[in-house]
């Protein structure tokens, strides 16, 4: 069967069930050569399911896949990428111990005589790096050793190595890098698009979709719904398209904050990599912390969680000193922290949605040494009930269930503590439009019962909606703290830079 040629890939009648769910029905999608095309849904919308249909990780039900006009099958993800195409995926699938050129070229190293050729290796993993303006990352360092954005980067050269990849799938590639790379990524992305590249952008981030796609598609619930061109749609009307319904306000924000000092931290100082921190947080407030990738963002609240312990310097909290805590200690005084990776730090994948809600109370669940399953099943209920998971049922390994509602699991995890401060590090990272608003109206609500929140994100539009005041932190110093009605866009990032 042949179609179009029109179209460098064409997808038609894709349907995918997995047991009785229908994950994919009669999908239609289309790219054209020279095209970032936005492929757009809320979490459980289908996109995952079919990106990994057209690497061959998974086979669909029924439908067809044309490239140039062929009909193409991909059984394995290898086949895919002798067809041309590969895959940024948004979680970070890197070998740690080897270095960032072995990890961009691994099964595919040059050889000499027979072994590989590693003074080649590392020049053309640097030119590659070079070329796609990630010119601080050196090719001969080890993964480990390097941060999370430095390694999203490294997963999107290892993409991009492929020479014969004329389709190129960006699975929510800013998720975990700041302002600064994207703008290096997008740079490079429309540079693949003037060279004839198709490319499928996948981004929660509706400021991203616009600023960078000229086409989009719209999934809903597994089905089809829309497709056009970006500069005819409205960033309210995509919306609709999403959500199936309009979105009468994107960030929910009606917290109002005591002059009460609750925490206080002076001078801390941490392996000359913070210098000087000092900041206090009030009764009812959201804390917002902002600044470009390595200005120390993460490291605060890993300190503030007793992760990491300071040179020097202080952190105050109900009385004591939270200096020489441990996080079980921290959690013990009322801290809990959503951390910015949460199929790494925050989840344990193998285990079901009660177990990981479960997991930071279980002493409260226990008696003699014998958990009590009746209480943590009508704990993970309330829980499930109160962020509107979306799961079958709480036996639900979460490994299973999308990003958005992975979160919302960290979330009554932590809730189920009832702690006075809340720590997050990128709240909504990788999550739809519709949980990110839920998402809003808890930490509103948690706010506004009297507690506190200090949040960390790369999202500007976050930052300034959802936060009382915002600690602009540069090169592991802060830079500034403003008010509220201060915030604006330029003004963070000007002094983030």
């Amino acid at each position: 069967m042949t179609h179009s040629s029109d179209y460098l890939l064409e997808v038609t009648g894709i349907s995918k069930k997995f047991g009785e769910v229908i994950a994919l029905k009669n999908i239609e999608f289309a790219l054209r050569r020279g095209s970032i095309h936005a492929l757009c849904g809320g979490n459980g919308a289908g996109k995952s399911t079919f990106l990994s249909i057209l690497m061959g990780f998974i086979q669909p039900d029924t439908g067809h896949i044309f490239i140039q006009g062929k009909e193409c099958h991909f059984a394995t993800p290898k086949q895919a990428l002798q067809g041309g195409i590969t895959i940024v995926q948004q979680e970070l699938s890197g070998i740690p111990d080897l270095s960032v050129a072995e990890n961009i070229y691994l099964g595919n190293e040059p050889k000499k005589m027979g072994f590989v050729d590693f003074e080649q290796l590392n020049k053309q993993a640097q030119v590659l790096l070079d070329d796609l303006g990630f010119n601080d990352i050196s090719a001969k360092t080890r993964l480990r050793d390097l941060s999370v954005a430095e390694q999203q980067l490294v997963e999107i050269a290892k993409a991009l190595s492929h020479s014969n990849a004329d389709i190129i799938i960006m699975d929510e590639p800013t998720s975990a890098i700041g302002e600064e790379d994207t703008l290096k990524l997008f740079q490079a992305i429309r540079q693949l698009a003037e060279k004839g590249k198709g490319i499928i952008y996948v981004s929660h981030r509706l400021s991203e979709i616009f600023e960078i796609a000229d086409t989009f598609t719209v999934f809903r619930d597994g089905t089809y719904i829309y497709e056009g061109e970006i500069a005819d749609i409205t960033r309210e009307k995509l919306i609709e398209h999403i959500i199936g319904g309009e979105l009468s306000q994107e960030f929910s924000k009606y917290n109002s904050p005591t002059e009460n000092i609750v925490m206080e931290v002076n001078n801390l100082h941490w392996n000359h990599f913070l210098e000087d921190i000092s900041f206090n947080l009030k009764q009812g407030e959201i804390l917002g912390i902002y600044g470009l990738v390595g200005s120390g963002r993460s490291e605060i609240l890993d300190l503030l969680f007793g992760l990491e312990k300071p040179s020097s310097g202080s952190i105050t909290f109900k009385g004591k000193t939270l200096n020489q805590l441990s996080p079980q200690q921290a959690i013990e005084l009322g801290l809990a922290y959503v951390t910015e990776d949460r199929k790494e730090t925050g989840l344990v994948l193998c285990l079901s949605v009660s177990e990981n809600i479960n997991l930071s109370s279980l002493k409260e669940v226990t008696k003699s040494g014998l958990i009590n399953d009746n209480q943590t099943k009508a704990r993970a209920m309330d829980m499930i009930k109160k962020f509107n998971i979306k799961t079958p049922n709480q036996e639900q390994k979460v490994i299973n269930l999308s990003g958005g509602n992975q979160q919302k699991v960290i979330l009554g995890k932590w809730a189920l503590l009832d702690p006075d401060v809340l720590l997050l590090d990128e709240p909504t990272r990788g999550i739809d439009v519709g949980a990110k608003k839920e998402i809003y109206d808890f930490m509103s609500d948690f706010a506004n019962k009297g507690k506190s929140i200090i949040m960390v994100s790369s999202e500007l539009p976050e930052i300034i909606g959802m936060s009382d005041r915002v600690i602009v932190l540069k090169d592991g110093k802060i830079n500034s703290v403003l008010s509220r009605d201060e915030l604006t866009q330029s003004k963070l990032m000007n002094l983030s830079v």
